[in-house]
């Protein structure tokens, strides 16, 4: 989970590092808000396009070569980004690190639901998730800190090389059976036989890959979304990450506009919220989601239907024309309750789908956060901003994260049942092994 959770933050620090040096990049291309927007959100079309085919090849592949090459891949294209001399290069190449989250996503939230069973998976992903945080707060904290100092250019330069580290480690970690950790959960000995690594990608050619994934993605899709659980976080999850974008691509500029900050300043105060608020709230949010699972109906929704509500309440709140110190305190605040509902999701979203289609269950995971969350969301802020002011638009773009609360609540009639189905699979498969190993000694 550690070294999962180190590629997750790698990969947020090179997408937010752009949020750090936006002062930089709009003197030196001369770009409006919107267009800020549109760059920050530049990878969600490649994202987009690739995250659920992404998810089925997690189903069919090796998980930890198809992360260990897509971190190579990515930093590469990060540290390219400082060449760009105009606009729609900086954009294309930005545009690129979509693939980056799009494969990783989804092997990595299959490989900690076969590492861990579901007792420890609320921590596990919750270990995950705070590096995470981690990430989006250093990418904005060292982009505005070299930016302000070196220039932008020196800013994606220096993220671009430790990806390449992470990646060795990341080949060194074992592929486990999937449907490991629901045998574990229920006290059965793990089967802790790696996969062959030595499986080409394309062992019977990239037409012949390219047809099974045509035909074999659209039934996956339909058996994961007639999940009722699935199709209402699915919801839930796009409203939680919309107001999280939101907050984290426009808030360093708020805080600058609003409150009289200077660029230093303002992202040195948005990575300190993101770390002092996100880190304790998102291992909080762990530890209820495993220690509350079989305590309370639907925990892993439910807890989070509350969080997103009461945390964005004070969200809100803080951007009232108020002293900076109380804005700052409502935020930080409001982000730690906001941010315990993340692992909790990722949790039930595992306990909910069957292991040999979690690829895909994470693909639709991640689908629908960057689609609907930081696609959407930095766009929509920018080009409100430009009509009326940037409080106006974050004040607008506030009230989705109460109803994606309310689809959670409702989730939660619908979890436990959907998760028993998982275990009832595994213990028939066991029974119908342990008969046809029994008619052959027969």
């Amino acid at each position: 989970m550690w070294v999962l959770g180190l590629v997750i933050m790698i990969d947020q620090v090179d997408q937010n590092i752009v949020r750090g040096v936006v002062p930089q990049l709009q003197e030196e291309f001369r770009i409006n808000d919107a267009q800020v927007g549109l760059l920050m959100s530049a990878f969600i079309l490649v994202n987009g396009l690739i995250t659920v085919p992404a998810g089925y090849l997690a189903d069919r592949w090796h998980r930890t070569r198809a992360i260990g090459h897509t971190v190579v891949g990515w930093s590469a294209i990060t540290a390219l980004t400082a060449g760009a001399q105009n606009f729609a290069q900086l954009l294309s190449l930005r545009a690129l690190l979509g693939f980056g989250q799009a494969i990783t996503e989804p092997s990595a939230g299959s490989l900690i639901a076969d590492y861990y069973p579901m007792h420890q998976r609320g921590r596990a992903f919750s270990v995950r998730q705070v590096l995470e945080i981690a990430g989006i707060g250093l990418g904005i904290g060292l982009g505005g800190a070299v930016g302000s100092t070196l220039g932008w250019r020196w800013a994606f330069v220096l993220v671009g090389t430790p990806g390449v580290v992470i990646a060795l480690v990341v080949y060194k970690l074992r592929e486990p059976r999937r449907g490991l950790g629901e045998r574990l959960h229920l006290g059965l000995d793990g089967d802790e036989t790696e996969e062959d690594p030595r499986v080409p990608l394309f062992q019977d050619g990239f037409r012949r890959f390219v047809a099974d994934l045509i035909s074999g993605l659209a039934p996956d899709l339909r058996t994961i979304l007639a999940i009722p659980t699935l199709r209402l976080s699915l919801v839930g999850i796009g409203a939680l990450m919309f107001t999280f974008h939101a907050v984290a691509a426009w808030v360093p500029v708020f805080f600058e506009r609003f409150h009289g900050l200077t660029q230093s300043q303002a992202t040195s105060a948005v990575m300190s919220l993101v770390l002092v608020a996100g880190i304790p709230g998102i291992l909080l949010g762990g530890r209820l989601a495993d220690r509350y699972a079989g305590r309370i109906q639907g925990a892993r929704v439910v807890i989070p239907a509350y969080c997103i509500g009461g945390g964005s309440l004070l969200i809100v709140a803080s951007y009232s024309p108020i002293p900076f110190g109380a804005a700052y305190g409502l935020a930080l605040l409001g982000l730690f309750i906001f941010t315990m509902a993340i692992p909790a999701l990722r949790a039930g979203l595992s306990d909910v789908v069957p292991a040999n289609l979690r690829g895909a269950g994470f693909g639709a995971f991640n689908l629908a956060a960057v689609v609907f969350g930081a696609a959407a969301a930095p766009i929509l802020v920018g080009a409100l901003a430009d009509v009326w002011n940037l409080r106006v638009a974050l004040i607008a773009v506030s009230p989705p994260a109460f109803f994606g609360a309310y689809t959670l609540y409702r989730a939660r009639y619908h979890l436990d049942e959907d998760a028993a189905k998982i275990f009832e699979a595994v213990l028939r498969a066991i029974q119908e092994q342990q008969a046809r190993d029994e008619a052959v000694v027969s």
